[in-house]
């Protein structure tokens, strides 16, 4: 299968183009580093005009949720007008299947008694993040209503792996821990330790991706999340545990977020059952790969890493 990959070049793209490669497609990577950008629409159509792939994996666009507070215009033209260009221009380039990953930040605060969160969920983003994510969600819907555009939304919980940066929590506690391991410093800084989170490792997302490019019915969407939330706590404390020598965690304001939802916790009972999807890899290990590969960057020379 021919298959185009925007975003190629960021964490979950990489992943997913190995993981594509892996199982024999040929995978045509776009990115807005190499270009083009997802906002030039007339260079999306002529792409897709020229590599006319079988399905589109629709990655790219902003993913910092944070930073959404101080950008919320950059991020909004990112996920919703670079989406509505995709779609626009696949809709003109003989309808490919295309995979929209969107985010379980569109469901927002949920109740206690409404976990685990269902696709049928009320979508109540209260970050810019968020709702640029139900408008480029609800973009896909109105291609496959509109146009028969065969889209499938991934509506994706926490991830986190190899690659990621430091931006995410898991990554920017890993660097922090192997900062003190070279200084010899004790305190590890962290923002609000209380949200709950559903974590999956990228590689098992990914492949949860190309399961659904295959299986999943289009017009749909479909959680992909392992079903079980952890404290931000516990993972930092996982993290702690696995340094070099004793370490604390220590609040630091400069970390913490305007507002945060208390607790996100997906049911991946439909993924599952369109597609046998089941994840393999264990948070510890995913963990403990990503403080290994913080300390392979932290033996580098400053001006290489």
């Amino acid at each position: 299968m021919k298959v185009l990959v925007t975003g190629a070049a960021g964490f979950v793209g990489r992943h997913l183009t190995a993981h594509l490669e892996d199982h024999g497609d040929e995978v045509v990577g776009v990115d807005r580093v190499d270009g083009p950008d997802l906002l030039d629409a007339p260079a999306l159509v002529e792409v897709l005009r020229h590599v006319a792939p079988d399905a589109v994996y629709h990655l790219g666009g902003w993913s910092d949720v944070g930073a959404s507070w101080e950008e919320p215009l950059e991020a909004f033209r990112a996920n919703a007008e670079g989406t509505l260009n995709l779609l626009q221009a696949c809709v003109g380039s003989g309808s490919p299947r295309v995979l929209v990953v969107s985010s379980a930040d569109i469901y927002g605060p949920v109740a206690p008694a409404q976990l685990p969160i269902c696709e049928t969920a009320e979508l109540c983003p209260i970050t810019p993040y968020a709702a640029s994510k139900v408008a480029a969600d609800y973009l896909a819907v109105q291609a496959f209503r509109g146009y028969g555009l065969p889209t499938i939304r991934a509506r994706a919980f926490n991830h986190l792996g190899p690659g990621q940066t430091t931006r995410f929590v898991a990554p920017a506690i890993a660097d922090r821990i192997v900062t003190n391991e070279v200084s010899g410093a004790d305190d590890v800084p962290v923002g609000n330790l209380t949200p709950r989170r559903d974590f999956t490792d990228v590689r098992d997302v990914v492949h949860a991706y190309r399961l659904l490019m295959e299986h999943g019915e289009a017009g749909q969407a479909y959680n992909v999340c392992r079903g079980v939330d952890m404290a931000i706590a516990d993972l930092a404390e996982r993290l702690v545990s696995m340094a070099r020598r004793p370490m604390r965690l220590v609040p630091d304001p400069a970390l913490q977020r305007p507002v945060e939802t208390p607790v996100l916790r997906g049911d991946a009972s439909k993924l599952r059952a369109a597609t046998g999807w089941e994840p393999l890899i264990g948070l510890d290990q995913t963990l403990a790969d990503i403080l290994e590969e913080r300390r392979a960057a932290g033996a580098l020379p400053a001006e290489e890493r």
